[in-house]
This record gives C-alpha cells, sequence and structure tokens, in this order.
C-alpha cells in the first residue's frame, strides 16, 4: 500500500465528508477493526488490560508513558512533523502544516513524503481530526512545545501572545506606537495587531528593512534556537532596538526570548532547519565476492567455538569466586583475557555469550564459583554448525551488554563482567536492526559505519536520549555531524556489529548467508521457495543457518602429526574423543590453521593421574599419529610412568609412603622440603602438616612424581572435566515493553473494545426519575426480574447493572434467553460470549431506546 492510499485510507476511517470527530474517542470509533488493530499493534502497551471501551482506550492512548514511548519508536520525520504540529495552531489545517515544513519556497520531496508521515501519526492515535483540524494529543503537545524549561527540538521559541501575557498593557502600546501600527483600546487586539504584522511576510520584510544591520545580526543569532538570551541592565542599542519593537520580549529582568512568529518569518515559515523526510541510505565501505565473505565469516565462526570450549575446559574443575555483589572480578577478568590471547573487553563478550547461551553459570555453593554447566557437556557432543547456531540464537536475543563492562552505573559502581544491571532492553533490537540493514546491501558488500548509525538515529531519534526534554535527541544538529554521538543506541550499534564479526555472522563486514538464514530472509541464490526466508519459527531459522554453515566449517579429522621435538600437530580441528584425550596428554603451544601440542613430564603425569597406562598412552599414540612415534617421545612416556606412584600421598592431615626408604631420607634432607613439615613415622612413611594437595604440589616441584591415594590405599584417578553446577537455564531476556500482540489477541481484544463500546454508548429509554449521569441503573427486585423475563420472551436486549463477587461495577448490554433459579442467562454483547448473572447482582435494568446491538 502506497503512502498516498496510506492517508486515504486515514481519511475514510476517521469519516472524511461526515461529522468531524471532537474529541479522539470519536476519532477512534471511526475507525474500523483494521484501524484499531494497526494501533493495538504498533502500540502494545495499550493492550494491558484490555481497555472496556474506546473511552477508555483513548484515555489511555494520551497518559504521559503511553506517548513517550509511541514518540520514541518515531522516525525523524514522523517526529519532526509531531514537532512542527505541537508549535502550530491548535487545530492546524494540513496545509499550514505542510508550510512549516517546506517554506515558503516548497520541496516536492517533503511534499511528497508528508501523507505518510500523518497517516502513520493518526494510525499510533498521536494526530486525529480531518485534514482542515488536525490535532496533536494534549500529552503530546506538552511534550514537544516550547517553553523555558523544555526547549523546542525545532528552536523556536512562544508566540507573541504567550510571551507578552505577563506584560502591563502600557508596554504592549507603547510596542504597537513603536512599529507604527495605530493604538489599540485594549491589550488583546493590541497583541493580535503585533501578530498579524509579524506572520504577514510583505509587511514584515519592509519593516526588516529599516533595521539596523546590527540588530540582523543579533537576530540571526537566535533565529535557529536557543531563542533565548541573557541581556546586561544596560542593553547595546541593537538589543534595546529590537526590545521596544517586540522583535525581542522580556521573560526575565535578564532574559529576552525571540518570538514565535518572528523566528518563523527569519526562517523562512520553516520550523525546522534541516528537514529530513527520505531515510539516509545506507552506504557501500567495499565490495567482496559472496563465496569470500561465507569464508571468512565461517572461519571466525570455528574460532569462536574454539574459544568458547578453550575458555569453559580451563574452568572445568571450576572458575574464579563470584563476588559478593555478583559477577567477576577485575583481576579475573584480566587473567582471562590473557588466557585468551583477547583484550578485556572481547574477554567479557565471550564470557557474556557463554552464560547467554546457558553453558556457564554460578555453582551456588557457599563458597560460589563459576563453572560449565551440564548443558556444555551436551552442547559438546553436537556438530560444529549446530554448536554455533546454539551460541548466535540466545546472542540476538540477549539483552546483557557486555560492552557496558568496565563502565559505571547510575550511581558511580563499577559494571562487572556476569554481573548484574548489564541488560539493556534495546539491545536486542540494535542487533536485529543491524544485521537487517546489512542484508539490503547486495551479497558481498560491506556497509560503511558512520551510513549505517545515520540510519539508525534517523529511524529512532529519541531512542538513543530519552524522552522529549531539555536538549532532547531530534533537536537540529543532533546526531546529524562528522562524529557519531555517544548515546547508547549508537553504541549498541558499534558493539553489535563487533560482536556479529566475532561470531561469524558477517565475514569483512558483510552479512553471511547462514546470517541471512538466521534471520528469516531471503537468501540470495535460493535453491527453491522453501529456501526462501520469513515466517518461520526460530528454531527451523537456527536449523537453516546451520545447514548452510556446515559445509564451510574445516572438517574434523582422527590423527596428529607427532615430531621429535616432542610436538605434534593437529593439522585441522580434531574429532572430540581424540581432541579429549590429547588436551589431557600434552599442552596446547600455538593454535591457528593447524593446533600445535607440547608433551612434557606434567602432560604425561596429567594424563597418567587420570587412570591411564604407559601401556595405554603408547597404543594411543601409535593409533593416532600418522607418523611414527618419536623415540624421545616414547621414552619420556615410560620414564615418567616408571617414577609415577613411586611415592604415595594420603590424608593424616597428609603423608607420604613409599616403599624404598632411601628415596624418603632424600626428601627429609632437601632442603626445599622443609616447608612441608615432614618427619619419618616409619622406614616407609613421612607425616606432613601440609594437606595433601600441597604435598603433591610441593615434591612435584621437586621433581618427584607422586601419585594421590585413597584412604583405602588405591592410586586416586583425578579428572578434569569433573565438576559442574547443577542443572541451570539460560538467563531470560528483559523485555522493552509488553511484546507485540499477535493476531488472536488482537482480534479477540479488538472484538471486546467494539462490545464494551457498543454497551456504553448503546441509547436507552429514559426512565421516570433520570438518574445521575453514568451510574448504574436502579430497579426493584421485581421489577427487574418482569423486565428481563419480558426480553427473553421478546428476544430483544436490555441494560443492566451488575455488581460482581468482588464489588466491582460494570454496565451490560444482554439479550436473554433464560430466566430461572433465581439466574439470568443470556448473550453478553459486552463480552460477546453467553453468560449467567445471579439476579440478586443486577442493580437494576432498563430497555434500550431501539436494538443497538
Amino acid at each position: 500500500m502506497g503512502i498516498g492510499e496510506l492517508d486515504r485510507e486515514a481519511h475514510v476511517a476517521e469519516g472524511t465528508g461526515a461529522v468531524a470527530p471532537r474529541t479522539l474517542a470519536e476519532a477512534l470509533r471511526a475507525r474500523g477493526d483494521e484501524g484499531l488493530a494497526a494501533l493495538l499493534r504498533a502500540r502494545p502497551d495499550l493492550l494491558n488490560p484490555v481497555p472496556n471501551d474506546l473511552t477508555q482506550l483513548a484515555t489511555r492512548a494520551g497518559t504521559r508513558g503511553s506517548v513517550v514511548r509511541a514518540l520514541e519508536r518515531l522516525d525523524r520525520f514522523a517526529l519532526q512533523t509531531a514537532e512542527a504540529l505541537a508549535v502550530a495552531p491548535d487545530p492546524a489545517p494540513y496545509s499550514v502544516l505542510l508550510a512549516l515544513l517546506t517554506g515558503d519556497e516548497g520541496d516536492p520531496v517533503i511534499g511528497a513524503a508528508l501523507p505518510g508521515a500523518v497517516a502513520l501519526l493518526r494510525e499510533q492515535a498521536l494526530v486525529w481530526g480531518e485534514d482542515d483540524r488536525l490535532r496533536l494529543v494534549r500529552t503530546a503537545r506538552e511534550l514537544l512545545s516550547p517553553s523555558p524549561q523544555h526547549p523546542s527540538p525545532t528552536g523556536l521559541g512562544p508566540t507573541v501572545a504567550e510571551a507578552t501575557s505577563g506584560m502591563s498593557p502600557g508596554r504592549v502600546q507603547e510596542i504597537i506606537a513603536a512599529v507604527g501600527l495605530a493604538a489599540t483600546h485594549d491589550p488583546v487586539s493590541a497583541v493580535a495587531a503585533l501578530t498579524g504584522l509579524f506572520t504577514d511576510r510583505a509587511r514584515m520584510s519592509a519593516f526588516l528593512d529599516g533595521a539596523p544591520p546590527e540588530a540582523l545580526a543579533v537576530l540571526d543569532r537566535l533565529v535557529w534556537g536557543p531563542p533565548y538570551g541573557e541581556v546586561t541592565a544596560n542593553p547595546a542599542p541593537p538589543v534595546r532596538w529590537l526590545r521596544d519593537r517586540g522583535l525581542l520580549l522580556p521573560v526575565s529582568a535578564r532574559t529576552m526570548v525571540l518570538p514565535r512568529e518572528v523566528a518563523l518569518h527569519l526562517r523562512g515559515g520553516r520550523a525546522h532547519r534541516m528537514p529530513e523526510p527520505v531515510a539516509p541510505e545506507v552506504g557501500v565501505l567495499r565490495d567482496h565476492r559472496p563465496q569470500v565473505v561465507d569464508s571468512a565469516a565461517a572461519g571466525q565462526a570455528y574460532t569462536a567455538l574454539a574459544t568458547v570450549e578453550e575458555l569453559l575446559k580451563s574452568w572445568d574443575e571450576g572458575g574464579p569466586q563470584v563476588l559478593r555483589a555478583g559477577g567477576l572480578s577485575v583481576r579475573d577478568l584480566r587473567r582471562t583475557a590473557a588466557a585468551l590471547d583477547v583484550t578485556e573487553e572481547v574477554a567479557a563478550f565471550w564470557l557474556e555469550l557463554c552464560h547467554g547461551a546457558g553453558l556457564l553459570a554460578s555453582d551456588g555453593e557457599a563458597d560460589e564459583r563459576y563453572a560449565p554447566t551440564p548443558a556444555y557437556d551436551d552442547w559438546l557432543d553436537l556438530p560444529p554448525a549446530e554448536r554455533w547456531a546454539r551460541l548466535v540464537t540466545p546472542w540476538l536475543a540477549s539483552t546483557r551488554t557486555p560492552g557496558l563492562v568496565g563502565g559505571q552505573d547510575a550511581k558511580g559502581r563499577a559494571l562487572s563482567a556476569l554481573g548484574p544491571d548489564l541488560d539493556r532492553a534495546a539491545a536486542p533490537e540494535v542487533r536485529h536492526r543491524v544485521l537487517g540493514l546489512l542484508a539490503t546491501l547486495p551479497p558481498g558488500a560491506a556497509a560503511d559505519p558512520e551510513t549505517l548509525f545515520a540510519r539508525l538515529r534517523w529511524e529512532r531519534p529519541l531512542r538513543g536520549g530519552g524522552a522529549p526534554g531539555p536538549a532532547a535527541p531530534g533537536a537540529e544538529g543532533t546526531g546529524s555531524g562528522p562524529g557519531l554521538p555517544d548515546d547508547l543506541r549508537s553504541r549498541l550499534a558499534r558493539w553489535a556489529l563487533a560482536e556479529a564479526e566475532l561470531l561469524g555472522l558477517t565475514g569483512r563486514g558483510a552479512l553471511s548467508a547462514p546470517a541471512r538464514a538466521l534471520l528469516n530472509l531471503p537468501l540470495a541464490e535460493a535453491a527453491s521457495p522453501a529456501d526462501e526466508g520469513g515466517g518461520v519459527e526460530e528454531s527451523v531459522a537456527a536449523e537453516r543457518a546451520a545447514t548452510l554453515l556446515a559445509p564451510l566449517l574445516p572438517e574434523a579429522v582422527d590423527h596428529v602429526l607427532l615430531q621429535a621435538d616432542l610436538t605434534a600437530v593437529a593439522p585441522g580441528p580434531l574429532r572430540r574423543p581424540l581432541a579429549d584425550a590429547l588436551a589431557v596428554l600434552a599442552d596446547v603451544e600455538s593454535k591457528g590453521g593447524a593446533t600445535v601440542y607440547r608433551f612434557t613430564p606434567g602432560s604425561v603425569r596429567r594424563a597418567l593421574d587420570s587412570g591411564l597406562t604407559a601401556s595405554g598412552l603408547h597404543d594411543f599414540l601409535a593409533a593416532h599419529s600418522r607418523t611414527p612415534v618419536p623415540q624421545p617421545l616414547a621414552y619420556l612416556v615410560d620414564d615418567v610412568a616408571r617414577r609415577h606412584g613411586h611415592l604415595r600421598v594420603g590424608a593424616a592431615s597428609a603423608y607420604v609412603r613409599c616403599d624404598d626408604d632411601t628415596v624418603l631420607g632424600e626428601i627429609l634432607a632437601d632442603r626445599r622440603s622443609a616447608v612441608l613439615g615432614l618427619r619419618r613415622l616409619a622406614p616407609t612413611v613421612l607425616a606432613a602438616q601440609a594437606d595433601p594437595a600441597a604435598l603433591l604440589d610441593g615434591l612435584r616441584a621437586m621433581g618427584y612424581a607422586p601419585a594421590a591415594e585413597s584412604a583405602e590405599g588405591d592410586v586416586l584417578v583425578t579428572r578434569a572435566d569433573a565438576y559442574r553446577t547443577p542443572a541451570r537455564t539460560a538467563p531470560v531476556p528483559v523485555p522493552d515493553g509488553p511484546p507485540a500482540p499477535d493476531a488472536t489477541l488482537l482480534g479477540a481484544a479488538v472484538k471486546a473494545i467494539r462490545a464494551g463500546d457498543r454497551a456504553a454508548t448503546a441509547v436507552r429509554r429514559e426512565p421516570a426519575a433520570p438518574a445521575p449521569a453514568g451510574s448504574l441503573p436502579r430497579t426493584s427486585s421485581a421489577e427487574t426480574l418482569a423486565t428481563v423475563q419480558a426480553a427473553a420472551m421478546t428476544g430483544s436486549a436490555v441494560w443492566i447493572g451488575y455488581v460482581n463477587a468482588d464489588g466491582a461495577a460494570s454496565q451490560r448490554v444482554i439479550a436473554p434467553v433464560r430466566v430461572e433459579g433465581g439466574f439470568v442467562t443470556g448473550y453478553d454483547h459486552t463480552a460477546d460470549e453467553m453468560r449467567t448473572y445471579p439476579l440478586h447482582r443486577i442493580t437494576g435494568v432498563a430497555e434500550l431506546a431501539d436494538d443497538q446491538v
């Protein structure tokens, strides 16, 4: 539907050619069901709870909170249209509004865009009335009109009538005389004459032709706002000239203001310096082949999976402690960043990503720590493409904002990773919109970030800076300069671009094919109609994205290349069992296209501690190496295995036992063992004051290879992946207002509002003693029974007053079908369903003048 069609539809819906609506409720009453549904869809806060009738809907649509939310969701031109109406007469003809936006010279682009903006404001019930009487709802006018406390985004000041409201009649007559107008008999006609001069283009131009150049320079500084200026007790001659002729009017003893009519004349009739009727285009920074983009994105997606695995594997035995106020300490964040070889900002992103996907949580113990969740083990069992989809899907919907980490909240407290106060409700909307704008470019095209941010600012000029008020976003020049404003929405957009690149949703700045599938967007080269996006469920979209990504990821290999320098080279990503086993047996030395592992005495001992044997290690290496097992590596395994378990450590507080008393003597003689508090209990047993863990670490630091043993004397097998938190659910996003209603809810709501409005506006027969306006009908029990019985026999509808068990009173229109046992059953037109009412709770009944239902 085009802009003109939308405008015509709005005119028809509001009764063009019929009686003009006098209130917003009447304008809504003239709409069709589609018009009401469009209003409720655009402003879902009006549905909580469902209004009883259209009068209540209109009242709720005019509340300050609801109007502010509606204004925040307007694009820049629709907002500029509302701002122009706020400084126009109330009501304003369409021609006056058009003149305020186009100026004296006119602008065909603005003229073509204005009907759509007016139709949008009408649809959202911010503007009502026909074209000859356009009215901005009162609350929106109060928010957007100029005042000393809340300057108008247009930069205009008060009208002449408003600025002279407290001025003495004599002073008004002095101004009239100074501008060459005839004296009047009262201040009202004098102000009207002065206003007529300032709004007459020809007379005003002739009058200003005689103004001193210095006075015109003063006006030039105030014309585009702010319109207020301070003056001294003895102002300069140019200011006195302007003051004496009413071109500057006093607000206080030291403040003057430029009247609105004068400013509009100097502006050529325009309310805005730079109207923006058309959304700025998103520019292309560079072009790539789509295959290159997809390959780069897939490579980054694989890196993201590897980073998440590395992070959570390092916390397999329990991660850092949780701060008392919640979150991760700065020191632990720095350690995590160093371990991942990334910046602290990027480390915070990976932590929040794992937390948002439900893979990382606190264990809830008294000494609370972070650790992987059981869902992490399930995630590891998935194919790589599905693991990627399990990460990016919650990221799109998450309100957690890791970019805020390191900043401060409103009370000056530091914001920590995984801590509270990181939720920002606008984050999901901004992420979806950033990726959606990237999707508007040709496949392989990377967007120019500055033009992308400019487009976002045009679409939601108020979202970054809050509600209308002092220096409200949307004022002239806000966000239009070459630099990017530091409002929250702009920062969210920058973070969304960087995070999308880290996750592999974009490659080289361009949107990848898997990302298009994830967003339910049509693919560049759809193989069949089933491949086209749009309308599919989130889980189906994630599956499509994973299917497109899978062929682009490197295939997992089941072998390594053992080197003579005690290293092993993995020529690609390793299959899960091999990767887990090798992570225990060797340490990662370098990562990249080919991961290099190094075997050390400590890593081999770690494998033996996990329950493996020397023969098992030899068999494992031989089975998974494409090269022969080097002799140095075989010697290393045998040497560590021969010494492993020769010493046994248990709890006394701790003890060491060994069949070779000579070894125990060497330990006692070593000065490094002094800190362990060792003493000989028997030829083959030493007791220690240190705990078993400290004793193990101390002996290993001295070059020994002790093994821990249980209370039964068996070797204690330790596994790195033993610790998991209890089952945890992923954090729930913080909603950005009420959710958008679906078609079923909209239909039911519109039907209920219509029914309630019919009941509230039904014409009733006048009773013998008229009741006060708005009160419930009052009749005796006998009269009530007789009336509803008669209505049941004739099939007519009646108006009743009803008080429920909670004491809440309401009025309803019902068509009784059965009256028995003290109850009346009938079709309730207000609720649009069959209902049964106790007769004793009906306050009274009245017949309708004629069938209104």
